[in-house]
């Protein structure tokens, strides 16, 4: 990994906040001015974790690209502050290119990309010509370790876009950073692919201790490799924590919906299915059964093909729920039903919504 940094030479009245987590944020906000004022993020206070891969999500407009601007340093907080090893990390007003030493970021669209340069040129660029045969040693092994060597020679502008961004995280790679941040790393590349590319960046941090940060407005995206999500609503983080635990027991009904498209019912419409409660809940559609009964309370008013499974619209005057049915079972549309909970999760620091 790349020499550890710190704002000294760039904040001379910082001090060191000891104890802290790799990266910390606190009552952090950005505020974007002009005809109408926009506060991006809105007082968040954060943690994550040294050798870790953290995705921040949420849907569009949420904060999330913010955000990761203010840890990298590009844009400047309103209010609080970002930590990186207890040092505040500089921003524009701070040094001259922004962005910290010991990070490097991938932004959408491949700005930093020269199209019309061959890939071994954008990626061995980065490295200065003092040690010649450690450049070409240090640019090859870069390429193999993104599996993109057989394509040194191609010019980018002929690449796809799966392949693209393979090559842009080469660039950022190569000088060793401690964090590598990318902002919708997997908007380009195709599904068939992106397994594939997931699963070489948890190697690279299995294999170096890298820190990854990276966005996405979509959670199935980033599930399987995140070690942590930061979920983020209107300008706030909603919820936070261990991708399973937050799946099947979120703090917020927006994180239900957000990562498991989950049924959220009020306590009232929880009552309708028999479950006693004073507060939301949320239904898992894998954790709804039904079974077909001519004089059944519910109905099957839809079915969605989704590929390997269905999913179910299922419900009647008062009440509407959504099921992935797998295996799938031979039930026509407006088929009477009776419908079995097997799970719910209760939001008991919530009152109706």
């Amino acid at each position: 990994m790349g020499k550890q940094a710190n704002s000294c030479q760039y904040i001379f009245s910082d001090v060191q906040q000891p104890d802290l987590p790799l990266i910390h944020g606190k009552d952090l906000s950005c505020v974007f001015e002009g005809n109408v004022t926009v506060t991006a993020v809105d007082r968040v206070n954060f943690g994550i974790e040294e050798g870790k891969i953290t995705a921040i999500i949420g849907e569009s407009g949420s904060g999330k690209s913010t955000l990761l601007k203010l840890i990298y340093g590009l844009l400047e907080p309103a209010e609080g502050e970002v930590r990186y090893r207890g040092w505040l990390v500089p921003t524009r007003k701070d040094k001259l290119i922004p962005g910290h030493d010991a990070m490097k970021l991938v932004s959408q669209g491949f700005d930093d990309l020269n199209l019309y340069a061959k890939v071994w040129d954008n990626v061995a660029s980065q490295l200065s010509n003092t040690n010649l045969e450690l450049k070409r040693t240090k640019t090859q092994e870069t390429l193999e370790r993104l599996r993109i060597d057989h394509l040194a020679q191609k010019r980018v502008a002929d690449l796809s876009g799966g392949e693209k961004q393979r090559v842009a995280i080469s660039r950022a790679l190569i000088n060793d950073p401690e964090v590598l941040l990318m902002d919708e790393p997997f908007n380009q590349v195709d599904a068939a692919f992106r397994d594939e590319l997931q699963q070489d960046i948890q190697q690279i941090v299995a294999d170096t201790g890298l820190t990854v940060i990276l966005v996405s407005h979509d959670p199935a995206e980033v599930l399987a490799m995140a070690d942590k999500l930061i979920v983020m609503k209107q300008s706030r983080i909603a919820d936070a924590g261990d991708p399973h635990a937050l799946y099947n027991w979120p703090h917020h009904p927006y994180t239900a919906r957000l990562l498991a498209k989950s049924n959220i019912l009020k306590a009232e419409q929880a009552r309708l299915i028999g479950i006693e409660t004073n507060h939301p809940i949320a239904i898992l559609q894998e954790d709804i059964q039904v079974e077909a009964n001519l004089n059944g309370e519910y109905l099957l008013k839809e079915i969605r093909f989704r590929g390997f499974y269905n999913e179910l619209i299922l419900g009647n005057d008062n009440i509407t729920l959504h099921q992935i049915q797998f295996p799938k079972l031979e039930l026509p549309k407006n088929t009477r039903i009776d419908i079995r909970i097997n799970a719910y999760h209760i939001f008991e620091s919530y009152s109706e919504e």
